[in-house]
């Protein structure tokens, strides 16, 4: 994929990390607490446990160039592929109450 084919913004890591931070590090569906960027995980932890501690910036209309923060919802990797997957969630747009970047 070329860099003129990626849809999300050039600042996206760190919007997404702003969103992640405003959420605590936690899971917005299930309530599990992540690792923060840059922190070290136990190094007696599985791939799968290494994944699963893993927070995701999720868009509502699955379009991301629309970064608005009522798009998004912060969800842990096993939500956020649940949510792909069934296409529903327990967490609708508009619930989230983070604030402008």
């Amino acid at each position: 994929m070329s860099k003129s084919d990626n849809r999300y913004p050039d600042n996206w890591s760190e919007l997404s990390n702003n969103i992640k931070e405003l959420a605590n590090w936690q899971c917005q569906r299930c309530g599990k607490v992540c690792i923060k960027s840059g922190d070290k995980m136990p190094d007696n932890w599985t791939k799968s446990q290494r994944h699963a501690h893993k927070l995701q910036v999720h868009h509502w209309d699955r379009n991301p160039e629309n970064n608005s923060t009522n798009n998004l919802a912060v969800l842990c990797s096993g939500c956020h592929l649940f949510y792909h997957n069934r296409r529903r969630g327990n967490i609708s747009p508009g619930q989230l109450s983070l604030l402008e970047l």
